[in-house]
């Protein structure tokens, strides 16, 4: 974990304190941004079609993504045919463009291919995602329903719904926006989304719509064949988790939960992976990461020896209810 890091989550690191300052100018800053656009100075698109926001209020990775092709299945069982929009974080869509299963991650981002391969519904990404929606309504009609896969401070893009997803383990840290403290909002931001989703065990906030939802690993794959699949029990020793995500700690105590031993070697969230960074022997990684990896021009034969733990959320089956009677009467929160 980096310096930064361990300040965010210990209850008076030093760091923390020696940043506070800044925390404060940071804090005015957002408060003056999201006035701004509720009081109309700034623009917020509509779209014709209901829009749910999955987001959250921390830095770093909470399961917003494998939430929303979660949601996605839902609301199609449910009646709705669902689109997706992302920002694209890691890619250069810098307008919008369809990200299809055999897209480039350098170009579209991770997340958002692997919710192209992961669901059935159109996912487009740009910088601005209303443009993003936008595009995508133009070239699928049919879409009844936009989920924005983290967008929650995105307040250019109108909204019917918000839910804000936290980390059951880690929860808001040490309580402090940013730089001091992981926190892109203040806590109390959570007042005003329409429901709060916990990820994992952990306190759930004192919210009138709280849901739960659990990352349940699959069968690990073959990086270069997806047919090959072993058992964890059965991947060959010595084994190194590599992993390029927003919390890695989250990844590594679900290889512990499956009774594996190995060792960690973590990267930033959207690290651009080369054949350098990859240890001798069997590696483990995450879906996020097996995007980019499998897009190595040189990643030779090294694919053999990587395997890809998949992880499916699994959301309490009331939440998808919730959501259908919600979209019914409609409400637009911004």
């Amino acid at each position: 974990m980096r310096l930064i890091e361990r300040a965010w989550y210990a209850p008076r690191h030093p760091l923390a304190l020696l940043l506070s300052p800044l925390s404060c100018l940071f804090g005015w800053l957002a408060a003056r941004r999201r006035s701004a656009y509720a009081r109309g100075a700034r623009t917020v698109t509509r779209l014709p079609v209901s829009v749910i926001v999955v987001g959250n209020l921390t830095v770093g990775g909470t399961g917003k993504t494998p939430l929303t092709a979660a949601l996605a299945a839902g609301l199609r069982a449910a009646g709705y045919t669902p689109g997706i929009v992302s920002r694209g974080y890691g890619g250069q869509a810098d307008t919008p463009l369809a990200v299809s299963p055999d897209s480039h991650p350098a170009q579209v981002g991770d997340e958002p291919l692997l919710l192209a391969r992961s669901t059935r519904a159109p996912v487009w990404v740009c910088r601005q995602r209303a443009a993003a929606a936008q595009a995508l309504l133009a070239a699928h009609p049919e879409v009844d329903i936009i989920l924005c896969d983290d967008g929650l401070q995105h307040y250019a893009l109108g909204r019917d719904i918000e839910l804000c997803v936290i980390d059951g383990q880690r929860g808001f840290g040490n309580g402090r926006l940013l730089p001091a403290g992981p926190l892109r909002e203040p806590v109390d931001r959570l007042q005003s989304v329409d429901a709060v989703v916990v990820n994992g065990e952990g306190d759930m906030p004192a919210h009138p719509h709280g849901f739960r939802m659990q990352l349940v690993p699959g069968v690990p794959y073959r990086l270069d064949n997806a047919t090959i699949t072993r058992s964890v029990a059965a991947l060959p020793g010595p084994l190194t988790a590599v992993c390029g995500i927003g919390n890695p700690q989250r990844f590594f105590a679900t290889l512990r939960g499956l009774g594996l031993q190995f060792a960690g070697h973590d990267f930033p969230d959207h690290h651009a992976f080369t054949v350098a960074d990859l240890p001798a022997g069997t590696l483990i990684v995450t879906e996020k990461d097996a995007v980019k990896l499998a897009a190595m021009p040189d990643l030779g034969d090294a694919g053999a020896r990587i395997w890809v733990l998949p992880v499916t959320a699994v959301i309490q089956p009331d939440l998808i209810a919730w959501l259908s009677e919600k979209l019914k009467h409609g409400r637009q929160t911004a």
